[in-house]
């Protein structure tokens, strides 16, 4: 399968400048660049979809420019309803080094792939010498206001009951414009990679290329990931992050394995299909001979389940993957009796799942390890019985006082230990 058939079959296309998706098969200079900013100490799994674009560009022959935006992190990309919270450079610093090794990982391939000549390189790097006036000569005067205004998030933020946008959201653009410029002359870069919510913003690249070099740049883009249940997003601003990080780097956001691996797994039926071709490395033909069995026996989730073992293989390596796999039979398993777990079993699951200690208060636990939003919540899953510990249900709040697997409704679960 030619790179451009296999973009479209897995879904990573949507706006771009490129007529022909087969230009990209016979492209003289297969470079492309993908950027993102560190507004976060971890990416999320909207950021991984374009990162396994990404991932794809490279098995066909690309070479990657994986930019880090520690001058554009600064500033922050626009939103549709307002202005972003500006990061101190600590923090900014901080979440560069954070995602980095998120990035190269998925782009590799995972610990299955092969170590690929990738370029990473940070815009603060040419920013931080770079004095305003010289901005606004060269790429200021490259832009009319009349260009820029049009932008559709500039429309939304100035427009009737919009918020106002600052100047230096206003100019997120241009700099980001520059950073296709300059990698096109530092390292002949003439592909830009992007989400579809990114586009406008990349072909300010492909403007300041065309008006100050005198050459051409094309750009691609991928379709944001749409929650089936929700209809929003995956992403941090929606509030329903699911995060590439299976523990903290300091700012609260990450998703244990145990529940990224449990994520994918509960996908219904109607997005598997699509999400499995985004999300996993597998061959068209697997792919179809996955959801060929999973239609004539929906009740297995066959498909579920090889989605979530593919991304977790590629987000935290496959040995990972396999043991939250044989976890999962364990504990979801109708035949298991928990009280028949030894503690030297239970102190295994709490390497993958919440642990809490000895001598805490059950509704305490409940609430300090996110299985209940509120002391008030947690009290009436005990009322209503949907707590059990060890396989016995609860009825009243009691003191955790031995090693035991908690567990709430279906399929969540805390260790105490």
């Amino acid at each position: 399968m030619k790179l451009s058939e296999e973009l479209i079959y897995r879904g990573f296309k949507a706006e771009t400048t490129i007529e022909n998706p087969g230009d990209l098969d016979s492209r003289k200079v297969k470079k492309f660049y993908w950027g993102a900013d560190p507004s976060a100490d971890s990416l999320t799994i909207g950021n991984l979809a374009a990162l396994m674009m990404c991932a794809c560009f490279v098995r066909h022959g690309y070479q990657p420019y994986l930019l880090v935006g520690g001058a554009t992190g600064q500033i922050g990309d626009p939103k549709e309803n307002g202005e972003r919270e500006l990061k101190s450079l600590d923090e900014v610093e901080h979440n560069k080094k954070c995602i980095r090794e998120q990035i190269e990982r998925v782009v590799n391939g995972g610990d299955g792939g092969k170590d690929v000549d990738l370029v990473m390189v940070d815009n603060y790097d040419w920013f931080r010498e770079m004095k305003y006036l010289d901005f606004l000569r060269e790429v200021g005067k490259a832009f009319s206001m009349t260009q820029l205004l049009d932008r559709q998030f500039v429309q939304n933020r100035i427009g009737e009951g919009g918020s106002g946008i600052s100047y230096a959201e206003f100019s997120y653009t241009l700099i980001q414009g520059y950073d296709f410029l300059h990698l096109y002359r530092e390292h002949d870069v003439s592909l830009q990679l992007c989400g579809a919510d990114q586009y406008g913003n990349c072909t300010s690249g492909i403007h300041l290329i065309k008006r100050l070099e005198g050459g051409e740049a094309d750009v691609w883009s991928t379709p944001l990931i749409i929650d089936p249940v929700t209809g929003r997003k995956f992403g941090k601003s929606e509030g329903n992050a699911i995060w590439l990080a299976s523990s903290d780097n300091g700012g609260g956001n990450y998703t244990s394995i145990f529940d990224f691996y449990q994520f994918w797994l509960n996908q219904p039926d109607e997005a598997v299909e699509y999400l499995i071709k985004i999300y996993t490395l597998l061959e068209s033909e697997e792919i179809e001979e996955i959801l060929r069995r999973h239609r004539e026996h929906p009740e297995d989730r066959i498909a579920q389940k090889a989605l979530a073992f593919g991304v977790t293989s590629v987000v935290h390596g496959r040995e990972s993957a396999e043991t939250i796999e044989n976890l999962t039979k364990v504990l979801f398993a109708r035949e298991t009796n928990f009280s028949e777990f030894s503690e030297d079993e239970i102190l295994e699951f709490a390497k993958f799942l919440p642990v809490c200690d000895k001598g805490v208060m059950l509704v305490d636990a409940l609430v300090e390890n996110g299985l209940a939003e509120s002391k008030k919540k947690a009290r009436e899953f005990i009322i209503q019985g949907a707590i059990t510990i060890n396989g016995v249900k609860v009825r009243e709040d009691i003191e955790l006082k031995q090693t035991a697997i908690v567990k709430k409704g279906k399929n969540k679960f805390l260790i105490c230990r």
